[in-house]
């Protein structure tokens, strides 16, 4: 039995609300159960330097977790001196979102995704990804509806989701309480039915070539199920 009582293939419910800042150009809250992440996109008619002039867009990401998103005071991450955690993150989110772009199509100009997270219970890396490309969607759609990009620069959603093994089963979508305890722990970044990156790691159990297919498979079924979600909040 989970601790939150779901079956082993059951996601927590989503919900994301698009539109929740004023000034950003695209903005999502992406709630994955008791994990709330704030998304935003911003659009900067510039590239950075070993880009300049190539006609290439580039979306990149910054992540953070506000001091009481979890259950003691964190300490507020200047950007000088952001944990190794906080940096892999956020290129994680970078890479997994630029995965999914026709940089061409967007033209030379450049979309930073802010993802900050109000509280987190699990899976706050997946959160970001998912909310990320609402947002990243939005703040397209706005240079779609000015004229300045002729056709969607983003080829597909990017979605990601957590699975692992927990008490010997494996299950997807893992809040807090199974993340802390899981014999394994991965995190799936998919688009369209394919991969873009999987991180897994043996947390104290290691696991077969059959647990690991099991996972991936759970991790379709979440993935299919968020792209839904995406599309349900940009269209």
């Amino acid at each position: 039995m989970r601790p939150s009582g779901r079956q082993i293939n059951e996601m927590r419910k989503v919900e994301i609300e698009t539109g929740v800042t004023m000034h950003a150009e695209g903005s999502c809250l992406i709630k994955c159960g008791n994990t709330h992440v704030l998304c935003t996109a911003s659009i900067e008619p510039r590239v950075p330097p070993f880009l300049k002039g190539s006609g290439l867009g580039w979306v990149t990401a910054e992540y953070g977790m506000l001091p009481r998103a979890t259950n003691t005071r964190m300490r507020r991450e200047a950007k000088s001196a952001q944990s190794g955690r906080t940096q892999e993150i956020q290129r994680l989110i970078g890479r997994s979102l630029r995965a999914g772009v026709d940089r061409v199509a967007l033209g030379e100009r450049q979309i930073v995704v802010d993802c900050d997270v109000i509280q987190a219970d699990g899976g706050t890396r997946c959160a970001a990804i998912t909310g990320g490309w609402v947002a990243l969607k939005l703040a397209v759609n706005q240079l779609m509806k000015a004229g300045l990009v002729t056709s969607d620069p983003l080829v597909d959603p990017v979605a990601a989701i957590s699975c692992g093994i927990y008490a010997g089963q494996e299950v997807l979508d893992l809040d807090y309480p199974e993340d802390s305890e899981a014999g394994v722990d991965g995190n799936f970044v998919m688009t369209a039915g394919k991969l873009i990156e999987v991180q897994m790691s043996a947390e104290g159990s290691i696991f077969t070539r059959k647990q690991m297919d099991g996972l991936l498979d759970l991790a379709e079924k979440g993935v299919a199920e968020l792209t839904a979600a995406q599309l349900a909040a940009v269209y």
